[in-house]
């Protein structure tokens, strides 16, 4: 057999041990088998290969017939990469701040910070997170809970009118329940309360979620926020009619009932239950006993009130959003507020 003479010495033996390098390898490795058996003509091997010049003869320059290994990618990776610029102070602090609360992201631990007089950016408090992950520092909870929304349809439902809108706290509080099963056997019955202007939360548990219990919940949210609630807006939930809406007319809290399956429509409070869920439940070290649920609740919601910046009220708590909404109405000059 007659091997012509444009290959390169040595080619055809180095092309048996295709199987060491990689399939893009392999392929390039033709290129230059191609080339060299049709007299070195670059132009025909980019045409018949469908590539373009540029491309050959970067690949040409690292190309060893003796080493098949230079035809592999290299790694794109960079250089010089980034150093930390963080000290070791500001990584402990975030990591503290984040094991205290699993669940509350780069921009809330920032702002807390920033209220330590700790100057740290945002990226770089995800940069911080993302390396304690990858030192095995930061350990994420594991999802633990299976929350489920009952929803029972009404034979009718009132609308809210179209002409009500929310323009100061208390004038639209948006109630729901959640369903909680935080371990095999244990289910109970979680409620929330949200003012959609100032975002402050009223939450409770109850063994059972019964127009009675649903009542008693009214006297929470009427001792616990601290505005006037001038109405109450529902889904269709049995546990809201009866003694709940007799509770809400003694007390002169106008009640808004959704239609059937438009849980949307209570979008805040819908929000709210995940916040919780994910925030409180998934994470919380407590006995699954309803007082001890509803102490642990009591410290949490004064947390979620006070101490966690909200994203939607521009980072800042609601309580200091109803200061800063007071100082307003007044007429004073007010900043972080719209």
């Amino acid at each position: 057999m007659k091997i012509r003479s444009g290959l390169a010495p040595g080619i055809t033996k180095l092309a048996r041990h295709t199987h060491d390098i990689s399939k893009q390898a392999s392929n390039r490795l033709k290129w230059f088998d191609y080339y060299y058996a049709n007299d070195k003509n670059a132009r025909k091997t980019c045409r018949h290969f469908g590539i373009s010049p540029d491309t050959f003869y970067r690949w040409q320059k690292r190309y060893d017939p003796k080493n098949l290994k230079t035809l592999e990618d290299r790694s794109h990776i960079a250089k010089h990469l980034r150093q930390p610029t963080w000290t070791p102070d500001m990584e402990n602090k975030v990591l503290k701040l984040r094991e205290e609360n699993p669940r509350w992201g780069k921009q809330k631990l920032a702002k807390l910070l920033h209220e330590e007089s700790i100057k740290i950016s945002v990226s770089m408090v995800g940069r911080i997170l993302k390396c304690l992950k990858y030192r095995g520092l930061l350990i994420e909870p594991i999802h633990t809970i299976s929350a489920r929304k009952r929803q029972i349809a009404r034979p009718y439902a009132i609308r809210k009118p179209k002409e009500y809108t929310a323009k100061e706290p208390g004038d639209i509080v948006q109630v729901d329940t959640l369903d909680v099963r935080p371990l095999p056997g244990v289910r109970f019955k979680h409620f929330t309360a949200r003012d959609i202007v100032s975002r402050w939360d009223v939450v409770a548990a109850s063994t059972s979620a019964t127009s009675k219990a649903a009542a008693s919940f009214i006297d929470a949210i009427r001792d616990r926020m601290p505005f006037k609630v001038k109405a109450i807006q529902v889904d269709g939930g049995s546990e809201f009619q009866d003694v709940f809406e007799e509770t809400c007319q003694k007390n002169g809290i106008k009640l808004f009932v959704l239609p059937p399956h438009s849980p949307k429509l209570n979008g805040y409070v819908e929000r709210a239950q995940r916040t919780h869920t994910e925030e409180f439940y998934e994470v919380a070290d407590i006995d699954f006993d309803i007082e001890s649920i509803n102490n642990a609740l009591l410290n949490w919601e004064m947390k979620y009130n006070t101490y966690r910046p909200h994203q939607s009220l521009n980072y800042l708590t609601p309580k200091r959003y109803l200061e800063l909404f007071h100082s307003k109405k007044k007429g004073e000059k007010v900043y972080g507020i719209v």
